[in-house]
């Protein structure tokens, strides 16, 4: 897969069957529209492309908006690479950019810079200044330019209620940290990147020695408060080890900042400034405060036991 991060210079591209979104999480949903835009590319010897941007526009007019990615740019890249796309094309989300009525970006954007020919959309995607308009306006303009705008359908949730979508996976991550489901809706475990800083060393103290994660990207969602079965991925090894993750104010010390604690299981080795992902398997409990740093202790070894007995 090529990446294409789009700027003023021209690019050379052939003619290409494409998807527009910002694809955060690249969730079931995204993939069934991806894969729907591959097989459309395939049918009219084509090359596939997703047109993606390198922000969420709010943030363009909301300098305060501080959103809760469930994925990277780097991760979504990375994703999406792994699913035999040809194209990946970033636009820079700008004033200019926004300001284009959905007719003028198909036209100037899609049919003359980006050389679509056939635009698949989700079934919910709207594009365009204001996102005023929708799904039969983009097949009228379509007919006009000469793209063929086709709508991928939605995947459900698991309750059939809802379709699959990032807001509504972001809600069972901050609310329920409910990392198990993530397989089912991602397709994938849910995961975590950042480097180890200093902490206070309470879990060396209570014998179960931790590495403090501080996130890499300050937006990255980060799940519920408490404690988690996790697999940790460290910086210069190719192996993947359980481990055990707590998220919380550390409520038994009167902590009141929130903290990304890491104990990888048998692993005695230095991990300071080291880069350090974690893919959450499960949540074991949410966070509480005990009686006395005993009673804590007591907790974590039957928190070892279940990850253990869970990613043996």
């Amino acid at each position: 897969m090529k990446t294409i991060y789009l700027n003023k210079k021209p690019i050379e591209v052939p003619e290409c069957v494409a998807t527009i979104g910002v694809f955060d999480g690249v969730h079931l949903g995204h993939q069934h529209l991806i894969g729907m835009m591959a097989t459309k590319a395939k049918e009219q010897k084509r090359c596939s492309m997703v047109i993606t941007f390198d922000r969420q526009p709010r943030q363009l007019f909301d300098p305060d908006y501080r959103p809760l990615l469930l994925t990277t740019l780097e991760e979504k890249e990375s994703i999406i690479s792994r699913m035999g796309i040809d194209y990946l094309v970033v636009l820079p989300f700008t004033h200019d950019l926004a300001a284009l009525t959905a007719e003028t970006f198909m036209r100037q954007m899609l049919w003359e810079q980006l050389h679509v020919r056939t635009l698949i959309t989700g079934y919910d995607n709207r594009f365009g200044k204001n996102r005023a308009e929708g799904f039969d306006d983009y097949v009228r303009y379509g007919r006009q330019i000469g793209i063929m705008v086709l709508r991928g359908e939605a995947e459900m949730m698991a309750d059939g209620k809802r379709a699959v979508s990032s807001s509504a996976i972001r809600q069972l991550l901050i609310e329920n940290g409910a990392v198990a489901l993530m397989p089912q809706y991602l397709t994938r475990n849910y995961s975590l990147t950042g480097h180890i800083v200093s902490g206070e060393h309470i879990g060396h103290q209570l014998g179960f020695p931790t590495a403090n994660l501080s996130p890499d990207c300050s937006n990255k969602l980060i799940p519920a408060a408490g404690a988690y079965a996790v697999w940790a991925r460290v910086e210069g090894e190719s192996q993947k080890r359980p481990a055990m993750m707590n998220i919380g104010t550390r409520p038994t010390f009167d902590g009141n900042r929130q903290t990304l604690e890491v104990n990888i299981l048998d692993f005695d080795g230095d991990l300071y400034g080291k880069t350090v992902t974690v893919d959450f398997v499960e949540r074991l409990r949410p966070e509480q405060r005990f009686k006395s740093p005993e009673e804590l202790t007591a907790q974590l070894h039957k928190d070892r036991q279940q990850v253990e007995q869970l990613l043996k």
